[in-house]
Parts: C-alpha cells; structure tokens; sequence
C-alpha cells in the first residue's frame, strides 16, 4: 500500500487575481501527524478547505488513497475517512458529554438524524460513546453538560464527536487556539494519544506544540511551500526564520 494517504499536485487557489494556494503539492505519510505552519494570511486555511471540498481549486488536484477527489462534494469525501475538527465548536452546548457523542456515533447509522426516534432506541450507543469519552479523558464528565465543561474540555469532547466518526485522516485546525498553557499541554498530549491508528494533519500556531508532537512540519508564505522536514530542521531554516521575524521566530526557535 502507498505510504502517502493524501497527496496534493501542484495545487493552485485564485480569488478575483489574488493566489491564495501558490502551486502547493504534498504529500502526508500514513500514521503520521504532519503540521502546516505559517505567517497570518499564509493561505493555511484555505488550503484545508481545498482538502475538505468547501473550496474547488483552480488548478491542481488531491488524491485520497490513491484517489482523485478534487472534484467531489464534501460529505462524499468526509464518508472516505477524511473528517475536519475544531474549526467551529461541533458540540451542542446543552447536551450531556454523553449525548453529543452519541449523536455523533447516530450520525454513522442508517437512520442517520431521525431524531424523532426515540431516545431509549440510541442507549446501544452508550457503550461505545463512553469507551470514546474514556479516550479522551471525560469519563466522569459523562453526565456533565457540555456548556458547562472547561475550555480544554469542550476541545476534547470536539475531539471525541470527531472520532465518533471514525476518521482515518483527522484534520485539526487550531486545536490549541485560545488556551491557556496548562489546556495547551493536555491537549497536545490527547492529539499524541488518539493519533494512534489515524493520521493526523494540523494548522497549528503554537510553536511548542508543533515541536513536541509532529512527525513532519511543512511551512506555507503566501500560499506556497517554503520549507518541509522535521522540526529541528524546518526550525533552523533561513525563509522560514524570515517569514515569521522578530518575536515569532525567536518563539520558533525557542520552542521545546
């Protein structure tokens, strides 16, 4: 089987003359958690939604286990295994932890969203929605209401309705947006843990995050790739020192 699940070729967005994705091709390696870093305005998300088919490319194409599916409608492409997280919070605020999962394990059934089921016919979810709260550490939050969860909670109870879907290539975006440094740690770690089986690609601002938990960095300015490898050497590169300048790349530098 071909190391690479997703490879992009020569990938090109344009908006109204503007290149957001410059001739972008990569290639992400199975069981791997490969990081796209950038510059604000770097074309990072748009390039995600080119992989998500919320955007069609104006040049380029993306194959997905050896399959072309630049051109195909985004809930064909999420079915394949290829599921996007965090980008919105995915939770419904005053559902239980338990509740949320379990709607999101109903949506891989037949009977997909006839909510107008009764709720005793979706206990024999139950079992697998706790063991996916146990892998993300909310057990005993279970019965909690997802409103009423901490901020780096809520990120992980995201991160268990995303694998209620099971996803074999999970597309974070931002998962440690926002957090303090204590949630940016747990989460990291929960990222390490669930990336077991799964591949896992991240837009990622956090420089220690980036450092402890990707296999492959790949950096983007101006919507081209600048720099690719492992941290240790994408973090001593001279474009990439320059693109990020000043206080940023003293953080990239820095970074442990």
């Amino acid at each position: 089987m071909n190391d690479s699940i997703l490879e992009t070729s020569n990938l090109v967005k344009e908006f109204k003359g503007f290149v957001a994705v410059n001739d972008v091709t990569l290639s992400i390696k199975r069981h791997s958690i490969h990081a796209l870093i950038g510059p604000n305005g770097a074309g990072k998300t748009t390039f995600f939604n080119l992989l998500t088919k919320f955007l069609i490319p104006t040049a380029g194409s993306i194959r997905y286990n050896g399959i072309d599916i630049t051109h195909e409608k985004p809930a064909q492409t999420a079915r394949r295994g290829l599921v996007r997280s965090f980008q919105i919070s995915a939770i419904f605020p005053h559902m239980t932890a338990l509740e949320n999962v379990r709607v999101a394990l109903q949506r891989k059934l037949p009977t997909s969203f006839h909510f107008w089921s009764s709720g005793q016919s979706l206990n024999r979810l139950n079992d697998r929605a706790m063991q996916l709260l146990a892998e993300v550490g909310l057990t005993e939050f279970a019965s909690t209401q997802a409103v009423e969860l901490a901020y780096g909670r809520k990120r992980a109870l995201e991160l268990a309705t995303t694998l209620a879907l099971e996803p074999e290539l999970m597309l974070l975006d931002e998962p440690t947006q926002g957090m303090g440094h204590e949630d940016v740690a747990q989460v990291a770690q929960l990222i390490k843990k669930v990336s077991a089986g799964r591949t896992i690609l991240m837009v990622e601002h956090n420089m220690s995050v980036v450092s402890s938990i990707a296999d492959t960095i790949t950096v983007l300015q101006r919507g081209a790739v600048i720099a690719e490898g492992p941290y240790a050497t994408v973090s001593k590169n001279p474009l990439v020192i320059e693109a990020y300048m000043g206080s940023a790349s003293t953080e990239l530098q820095g970074a442990h």
